[in-house]
């Protein structure tokens, strides 16, 4: 079962909140991987200039400014893959980015999902899976366990000190104690 398009079609504050606790599912094959989400962060459109929305419509972004639902995968540092997905409704620029799963299936409870580049990699999330409607993909979203106000934590989102007032911005939101969740550089962590 799939997250409908219509959870999606919501806020990227809400939806980074309510990513929480649901399975991230890639099926390559005879294969299928599973991670439950617990690091989120949130990138509210073209106002939020830590967004990739901020500079507008680009080849790149298009897909930011569509249908909520959709993959958007691209590389940072010229290496490492980000999954994120539509938010908002189509013209608003939003997304989630997905930061850390917790293994669930089909991958090794020991391996590294700490962290958007990670995770990707674990699950086999590339730049092939950009654009993808996930209502029909062999990657999706499914429900999950919910995950209790109490045992979540917010906090500025990591890497985007260039984004002056919006990066200190309580955008990530993570599953309190969870082994898997990403850890903020150390300048991250200095900041108030």
């Amino acid at each position: 079962m799939r997250l409908p398009e219509s959870f999606f079609a919501r806020p990227a504050l809400t939806v980074a909140r309510e990513l929480l606790g649901t399975h991230l599912v890639f099926e390559e094959g005879s294969q299928r991987r599973v991670g439950r989400i617990v690091e989120t962060e949130a990138y509210i459109g073209e106002h939020d200039l830590a967004c990739h929305a901020a500079k507008g419509v680009t080849p790149r972004t298009e897909v930011m400014f569509g249908p909520p639902g959709r993959s958007y995968v691209y590389l940072i540092y010229g290496m490492h893959r980000c999954f994120n997905i539509v938010t908002d409704a189509p013209g608003v620029g939003a997304a989630v980015l997905v930061r850390a799963v917790e293994p669930v299936e089909g991958l090794d409870p020991g391996a590294r999902t700490d962290g958007p580049g990670r995770l990707c990699r674990a699950l086999g999330i590339t730049l092939a899976h950009n654009r993808l409607d996930l209502q029909i993909a062999s990657l999706y979203v499914a429900p999950g366990e919910p995950v209790p106000e109490a045992q979540v934590a917010r906090g500025p989102r990591i890497g985007v000190e260039y984004a002056g007032a919006w990066a200190a911005e309580p955008f990530r939101l993570w599953v309190k104690d969870s082994r898997h969740v990403s850890k903020p550089s150390s300048r991250a962590r200095g900041r108030p």
